[in-house]
Formats: C-alpha cells, sequence, structure tokens
C-alpha cells in the first residue's frame, strides 16, 4: 500500500470515528432529554425543603382537633365511674392509645378552686372521691394531648423529632387563640366554668385536662 493510500485510510478512519461519537454523543443527550422533567417553581412537583410553620399548621389543623374533641367528649361522670370500676377498659373505650397512656376526651361543669401558673383544680360534683380535676387555662399550655387526641397525627408524617414536638405547641398555641383568649385565667377562683378537653390517662385519680372549648359564668 502506498504513503498516499495509507493516509487516506487513516482519515477514513479518523472521520468514522469522529461521527461515531457525534451520533453517540447525540443518542445520549435526547436519552437525557427524555427523562428530564420540567418543575415548575411551587408546582406539586416541587419537591424542595419546605420550612414548617407552626402558625399556619395550627391554624389548619386546630379545628378538625377541636371538632373530634367536642364530637367524643365523655360526661365526667359516666367517666369518672367507668375509670374507677377499670381504667384499662375505659381508656380503652374512650380514648385514643398513646405510649404513655389514652387521651380521653372529656367535658364537665365545676367550680374552679386554687389556681397555680394558669392551672386550676375544679370541684366537679359526681366524681369519685379523691378524684382531682385540673384545667389548663394558660398563657403557658404544655403537653401534646391535642396533637395526639385524634390518633391521626402520626411521627411519619413529620421531618423530625423537633416537628413533631412543634406541631404539639402549634395546635396548643392556637387553642389559646381560638378558646381562651376572652377568659381572665387570672381570675377564675370561685367561679363556676364549664370546660371540654382532654387528658392522658396516667393517673386515674388526677386528670389535667386541656381545653378546646371554655366558658365562665
Amino acid at each position: 500500500m502506498s504513503l498516499n493510500e495509507t493516509r487516506t485510510s487513516s482519515s477514513l478512519s479518523s472521520r468514522k470515528g469522529w461521527i461515531i461519537l457525534g451520533v453517540a454523543a447525540v443518542v445520549l443527550f435526547g436519552a437525557m432529554a427524555a427523562s428530564t422533567k420540567v418543575v415548575v417553581v411551587g408546582s406539586a412537583d416541587d419537591v424542595r425543603k419546605k420550612v414548617f410553620s407552626k402558625e399556619e399548621y395550627g391554624a389548619a389543623k386546630f379545628p378538625d382537633v377541636q371538632k373530634f374533641i367536642l364530637e367524643h367528649a365523655v360526661d365526667s361522670k359516666e367517666l369518672g365511674a367507668a375509670i374507677a370500676t377499670d381504667a384499662t377498659a375505659a381508656g380503652t373505650k374512650y380514648g385514643v392509645a398513646t405510649n404513655t397512656g389514652p387521651v380521653i376526651p372529656v367535658t364537665f361543669t365545676g367550680t374552679a378552686g386554687e389556681g397555680s401558673s394558669g392551672i386550676y383544680k375544679v370541684a366537679v360534683d359526681g366524681l369519685p372521691e379523691g378524684t382531682l380535676v385540673r384545667v389548663q387555662m394558660g398563657p403557658a399550655i404544655n403537653g401534646t394531648d391535642l396533637r395526639d387526641a385524634t390518633g391521626t397525627i402520626k411521627f411519619g408524617q413529620f421531618t423530625n423529632q423537633i416537628e413533631y414536638q412543634d406541631a404539639g405547641s402549634a395546635l396548643n398555641n392556637e387553642m389559646k387563640k381560638q378558646t381562651l383568649a376572652g377568659i381572665d385565667a387570672a381570675n377564675l377562683t370561685g367561679k363556676k366554668i364549664t370546660v371540654t378537653g382532654v387528658f392522658k390517662l396516667i393517673n386515674p385519680k388526677g386528670w389535667l385536662v386541656t381545653p378546646v372549648k371554655a366558658s365562665v359564668e
């Protein structure tokens, strides 16, 4: 083979190589384009981390929690008798299970007694002897009873434990706005109050109620 023929063959081979690479590149970019999805910012497909807003969560979820508690609240006399007979059975019948005891919705009317840090003892007629009822009237509302009351708010719905805890405080804060805002929580001693709320059944003789509805006479 002559030198010219050798150069021609080499040139052709080089061109074929570039053509093959070019075709491969076109196929690759075509495949990439076909598998690429355009996501509009703010759309349902925008999966970027959204910052958890306690205010928005509380405002959105509290009405459902309140409705559930109002619809399922048990009269305190009926509940007291059931707990005195069999606390475990009463918790199963009337409450929603949690890792630390059932959360039970209850409604009662009584006379507010001594208060401490916004928590008032309430004398309620018809309860088993020795039963102590207390109610949180603010400004500080503690616990996660509102969050746990329905059994529908689960840890897996949140990014981490901090958000899960924040969900509880968000509901407490919204409850204060919607339920306790018009109540003079500093001056309830001796007044008749009607409360619907929830408490965690840990001590059958001690109920610490978080209200979702309250009125003062």
